[in-house]
C-alpha cells in the first residue's frame, strides 16, 4: 500500500502529539524549540540520507511511498526526521520530568570516553563498510563534542532513556526494513554495512538513530532556554 510508510510515520507521533497538551506535562509549550531543533538537524541527516541514496547504500520500495520526492528522498522520508525525534524528544521531557534520571558528572563522562572509543574502534576495523563507518566515526566524534566540547552532561541519560525506547524503536525501523511486509520498504546493500541484523534491522541502525536523537536534544534544550528567557523578559 503506497500509504504504508506516511501512515507509520503518522502513529509514530499522533500519540505523542496528543498528549503534549496534557496539563502535567505541558510540552505544547516548546513546540517552536522542538521544530527549530529538528528543522536544524535534519538539514545534515538529509544530506546524509540523499549521499547514500545516491549510492545505493540503501533505497526505497515505490509500493508503499506515495511518489513524491524531494532531493531524490521520499517526502515519508523528510516526514520521518520530524516524527521519530518528536516522539523520542516528547518521552525524554516526560521521563525527565517525573523521574529522577539523572547521571553523576564522572559516570556520564566514563560513559562517553567508553562508549566513544568502542564506536572509534568499530569505524576502524569496518572502514571498507561505508554505512558501519560512517555511523560509527560520526557517533564517537559526536558523543566527545557534545561532552567535552559542548558540555553536554546528560548522554548517559539520554542512552538510558533511548533503551526505554527501544521496543517502539523494534516496531517502526522493524516494519521499514520488512517485518511484517512482504518487502522492505527501505533497502540496504550488503556490501556496505556489517549484515548483523537484529530481526530485520541492520544493527548501525540502532547507532544511527541514537546520533540523531542526541544533537536533536542539544538543539532543542538550547532553544527551549532561548524560549524561557524570551517570555521571562516579555513579563
Amino acid at each position: 500500500m503506497q500509504l504504508t510508510y506516511l501512515l507509520i510515520n503518522f502513529f509514530t507521533v499522533i500519540i505523542c502529539f496528543i498528549f503534549s497538551f496534557h496539563p502535567k506535562i505541558n510540552f505544547q509549550r516548546h513546540f517552536r524549540a522542538f521544530l527549530q531543533s529538528s528543522v536544524l538537524v535534519m538539514m545534515v541527516f538529509v544530506i546524509w540520507d540523499a549521499w547514500f541514496t545516491k549510492m545505493g547504500v540503501w533505497w526505497f520500495n515505490d509500493d508503499y511511498l506515495i511518489g513524491m520526492r524531494l532531493l531524490g528522498l521520499p517526502v515519508e522520508e523528510w516526514f520521518f526526521f520530524i516524527c521519530i525525534p518528536f516522539s523520542c524528544i516528547f518521552t525524554y521531557h516526560c521521563l525527565t520530568k517525573f523521574f529522577p534520571m539523572d547521571w553523576d558528572s564522572l559516570r556520564d563522562k566514563i560513559f562517553v570516553i567508553g562508549f566513544g572509543i568502542i564506536s572509534l574502534f568499530i569505524a576502524i576495523l569496518f572502514y571498507d563498510k561505508i554505512y558501519t563507518f560512517i555511523t560509527f566515526l560520526t557517533l564517537a566524534v559526536s558523543m566527545m563534542v557534545l561532552r567535552f566540547v559542548l558540555k553536554a552532561q546528560w548522554i548517559g541519560k539520554a542512552f538510558t532513556i533511548y533503551l526505554i525506547l527501544l521496543p517502539g524503536f523494534l516496531v517502526v525501523n522493524g516494519i521499514l526494513t520488512g517485518s511484517g511486509l512482504e518487502n522492505p520498504i527501505v533497502n540496504y546493500n550488503a556490501e556496505d554495512f556489517i549484515g548483523f541484523r537484529i530481526v530485520t534491522i541492520p544493527i548501525e541502525d540502532f547507532f544511527y538513530g541514537f546520533e540523531l536523537i542526541l544533537w536533536n536534544l542539544f538543539f532543542f534544550k538550547n532553544f527551549k532556554i532561548d524560549e524561557l528567557e524570551e517570555a521571562y523578559l516579555e513579563e
